[in-house]
């Protein structure tokens, strides 16, 4: 990618990097170090980042959040490279590890909210098994790649996907507050999800960065993790976290794939 290209990043919160400091712009949780500015960086690009946390599909395709328009009205003739990382919304991927860990939190899984929790795990990730809301998301993502193909045909077009939250290294209860039969419905949805990447990118040619695979080795409760666990202090707060995200090793982990990829 030569310098000086446009570079549009397009995506949801794994993109924007929300906790990450310096951030850049609060209503969307944009960090300066996410893997866009960093790639940018590194590359000499000339970034444009519209990644929003909170972001579906469809606020990348064509609808506004908070009042910005949608995503891919920033990709444009010039543009020379898009990354997309987004869909885990669409499946409520991390709200609801998110929601399942901060009940757990304050109820004692014996207990009968407890079993409550698990149940409303159990009952999402049951309703993803049926493979319709994976495939749905990896329709929306071909529609972006389509779209930004539109827009920008000589663009090259990176579906980046999403860092593994859960991996052979994480323990139930001591890692994230989730139980022995929760932990893996978790990971069943992040294997879907990487699917919907994964065949999103075979329908359109667009290159995949498989972070996914790549972090695998790194997820929470690894050695050297690079997305943040669960915890109830606000970001910032006595070492607290967005919860279920990239860290600062994990963007520029993400950042390095694709550096690679586009030095190749």
């Amino acid at each position: 990618m030569p310098p000086g290209s446009r570079y549009v990043a397009l995506g949801s919160s794994f993109a924007a990097g929300p906790g990450i400091d310096p951030i850049v712009h609060r209503p969307a949780g944009r960090s300066a170090r996410n893997y866009a500015h960093l790639v940018a960086a590194e590359l000499g690009l000339e970034l444009t980042d519209v990644t929003y946390s909170g972001a579906t599909t469809a606020h990348l395709l064509d609808t506004p959040q908070d009042g910005v328009p949608p995503q891919i009205d920033a990709v444009g003739p010039d543009t020379a490279l898009v990354t997309i990382t987004a869909g885990g919304n669409d499946l409520e991927y991390v709200g609801t590890f998110v929601r399942g860990s901060m009940l757990n939190t304050l109820a004692k899984p014996a207990t009968l909210f407890g079993r409550r929790v698990a149940n409303r795990i159990r009952a999402r990730v049951s309703y993803l098994k049926d493979d319709a809301a994976y495939q749905a998301a990896a329709e929306s993502l071909i529609a972006v790649v389509e779209n930004v193909r539109e827009r920008s045909p000589g663009a090259r077009i990176l579906l980046v996907d999403y860092l593994p939250l859960v991996g052979p290294s994480t323990r139930p209860r001591l890692d994230v507050p989730l139980n022995e039969e929760q932990l893996p419905s978790i990971a069943i949805m992040a294997d879907g999800l990487a699917a919907a990447f994964a065949q999103a990118a075979a329908a359109t040619g667009a290159d995949l960065i498989a972070a996914s695979a790549a972090g695998r080795d790194h997820a929470i409760g690894s050695a050297e993790p690079w997305t943040t666990s669960f915890g109830l202090r606000p970001p910032g707060v006595l070492g607290g976290v967005v919860p279920y995200h990239p860290n600062a090793a994990g963007m520029r982990a993400v950042a390095d794939l694709i550096v690679a990829r586009l030095r190749a």
